[in-house]
């Protein structure tokens, strides 16, 4: 079985990941942020799917795509992607993937990005993340490979 592997990806003018005070991943030129969350059911075959859908998604100035321009991708696993918060007032996470599925996946996302020839920076998987960013349009698409 399949899963549905999320992504909210946004145009960006810059973007960074700071972890307590440190900046950890940063683009500063236009290219992508991905916020990517992970279910129990993804597969490596997701990621790469994934990824190859980032590299040619032609939403960036001019309909380019990041293959087109050799733009930056700023990557950050974001579990809360598979929040369910159509019952009650507090979501719950059993959608989402547990940390030693999850992590391996979003790395091979990046690491199928970099095979690609992507610059990634990245955040820090299970980490208190801050993430600034200068959306440009503003464009933001969900997807789900």
């Amino acid at each position: 079985m399949m899963g549905d592997m999320r992504a909210v990806v946004q145009r960006v003018s810059s973007a960074s990941v700071t972890v307590d005070g440190v900046t950890v991943g940063a683009v500063d030129e236009p290219g992508l942020l991905v916020l990517v969350g992970v279910t129990h059911t993804d597969t490596p075959a997701e990621a790469s799917r994934l990824a190859a859908k980032l590299w040619g998604l032609r939403i960036l100035s001019g309909e380019r795509s990041c293959s087109d321009i050799g733009a930056p991708l700023l990557v950050v696993s974001q579990f809360t992607l598979y929040g369910d918060a159509r019952k009650g007032r507090r979501p719950t996470w059993q959608a989402a993937a547990p940390g030693p599925v999850a992590e391996p996946l979003v790395e091979a996302v990046c690491a199928a990005l970099r095979e690609l020839g992507a610059r990634v920076e990245t955040g820090v998987f299970g980490a208190d993340m801050k993430v600034a960013l200068t959306n440009d349009g503003p464009i933001t698409l969900i997807l789900e490979v």
